[in-house]
């Protein structure tokens, strides 16, 4: 089994759902000292500014992750690249989708080779119902018009170019199952979040202690490195939180 000692872990609302989990099943299989440096949150775009309902956070790319990453010292990581499907609904088109992960891959890639990349819930976006398809794309992304049509068009184009990234660049490529969604079609089901979680992560992790309550709660309520907040911007410097029950986190 690889000793994994840093996690890299960018996403969005699955990855910020999940996080507590991410961070049990790491600390379980790979110990107390285990570190997490995450660029997450609701609505987090790869490469823009992504708002979800007051907060706006800057894309990925150009969020603080990666300054910080070249001050620490070298560490054996495993990177994830998760839920790249947010810039569909704001309307980017696939190449340009594709473009901001190949950057982020690139930039992963100087610091591990262990890089896991997951596809989009296809499945159940086909399935996602019109009022359901509003409701999102209104609460994310007010002003765009993106029909459902090109919405399931462009994750289409955007799975297949995040596969052939994948054997390209020799990445592990996790495809979300159907079965982890219920009735909400593109996050998975809190009861699945360890198994799923546990598989995205990789064979070798074992099953976690489940996170406790307060962990999870003061995970959640964390505040990352840079945001803007009802207009107002907001800057913390990140220097790595210890967690009581082991390892440690940096959020941005």
């Amino acid at each position: 089994m690889a000793q994994v000692s840093r996690i890299i872990a960018l996403g969005a609302s699955n990855l910020t759902r999940g996080l507590p989990t991410v961070i049990s099943s790491a600390r379980t299989t790979w110990g107390r000292d285990v570190e997490l440096l995450g660029a997450l949150g609701h609505g987090r775009s790869y490469g823009a500014p992504s708002r979800f309902a007051a907060r706006t956070l800057p894309g990925i790319l150009q969020s603080g992750l990666w300054r910080t990453l070249d001050s620490l010292s070298p560490a054996t990581s495993r990177g994830l690249v998760t839920d790249v499907g947010n810039d569909v609904i704001y309307d980017v088109r696939a190449p340009l989708i594709l473009e901001w992960v190949e950057d982020v891959v690139d930039r992963l890639q100087t610091y591990t080779a262990d890089i896991v990349l997951t596809d989009l819930p296809v499945d159940g976006i086909k399935k996602l119902k019109m009022p359901a398809f509003i409701a999102v794309r209104t609460l994310l992304a007010p002003k765009c018009r993106l029909t459902l049509s090109e919405a399931v068009e462009t994750t289409e184009r955007v799975n297949c170019g995040l596969g052939e990234m994948a054997e390209r660049r020799r990445l592990r490529f996790v495809r979300m199952r159907p079965e982890w969604y219920g009735v909400d079609p593109i996050h998975i089901r809190p009861s699945l979040w360890h198994p799923a979680w546990q598989h995205i992560l990789g064979d070798d992790v074992v099953t976690a202690v489940r996170a406790s309550w307060r962990e999870a709660m003061g995970l959640y309520c964390m505040l990352p490195e840079r945001q803007t907040l009802f207009g107002l911007e907001q800057a913390r410097v990140q220097s790595g939180r210890r967690l009581r029950r082991g390892g440690k986190i940096w959020l941005f």
